[in-house]
């Protein structure tokens, strides 16, 4: 196995990208946190799969971009499994308007949440990682967003950017403690949030057509590189952003 022994948190874990992400860190031996917000009945799902497949695993509530919160975070993990090994910064949200009339209280939210929680986040882990001096893991699942402009979504696209430099500088920061630091940056991952662009064909087909592979990216593609970049496998990776998104990147115009 891959991540045994290893611990591992996962914000935003509850659904979606996350869900597959901590669900595929038990599959290899990682002990999991999932953190979540409101109500915990999807969070305890997600618990209970992976404890039905003999894997170990708490949910935690923590709001990322409450400091108070993730330091709760990283101290329930550590309490519940005896160390932390690898972060995952999975946690997001994003509000679509028009840059001119974009409501100043949605552009904190996406910044607060999408931004400076993994800033919090990744701070938190580090400090338990370097005191543990046996390295670690930092994966932040960033966005194609991070490089591509996406009208009606700045706040989103600013975070995501944000996330880039933020990466690449603790990356250089952390180094010499062991602990790498690397993005993922999906495409079009299909999720159920995802419902009403399938069920609209020319919405869908213009989405279609700007992905070279022609298709939606699976959550379980993104799990399995996450897993990955929490690996011995990519201990000489640090720095960098591994894209999955079918291409678009290299295709795409502003979506």
């Amino acid at each position: 196995m891959k991540l045994q022994n290893k611990v591992a948190i996962v914000t935003g874990s509850a659904t979606g990208i996350g869900k597959a992400i901590a669900i595929a860190m038990a599959s290899e031996g990682a002990s999991v946190v999932i953190d979540y917000v409101g109500s915990p009945a999807l969070a305890n799902g997600v618990v209970q799969a992976i404890q039905a497949a003999g894997g170990k695993a708490v949910a935690v509530a923590a709001d990322v971009s409450n400091p108070e919160q993730v330091n709760q975070l990283i101290q329930k993990a550590v309490e519940s499994f005896g160390r932390l090994d690898i972060l995952v910064n999975n946690a997001g949200l994003e509000y679509k308007h028009p840059f001119p009339e974009f409501p100043f209280d949605l552009w904190q939210k996406v910044i607060a949440v999408d931004l400076t929680g993994p800033f919090l986040c990744a701070q938190a882990a580090a400090k338990v990682m370097i005191r543990q001096g046996s390295g670690g893991r930092i994966v932040n699942i960033s966005s194609v967003h991070e490089d591509l402009p996406m009208p009606t979504n700045a706040p989103y696209c600013a975070a995501k950017g944000g996330l880039r430099m933020l990466m690449r500088t603790i990356a250089v920061e952390l180094a010499p403690y062991n602990i790498n630091v690397n993005n993922i940056a999906p495409g079009a991952i299909y999720t159920p949030i995802d419902a009403d662009v399938e069920s609209n064909r020319a919405v869908e087909e213009k989405l279609m057509a700007e992905i070279p592979l022609g298709r939606w990216g699976k959550p379980e593609e993104v799990a399995e590189l996450a897993v990955f970049l929490a690996s011995d496998s990519a201990s000489y990776c640090t720095g960098g952003t591994y894209f999955v998104d079918g291409g678009m990147i290299r295709q795409s115009g502003s979506l």
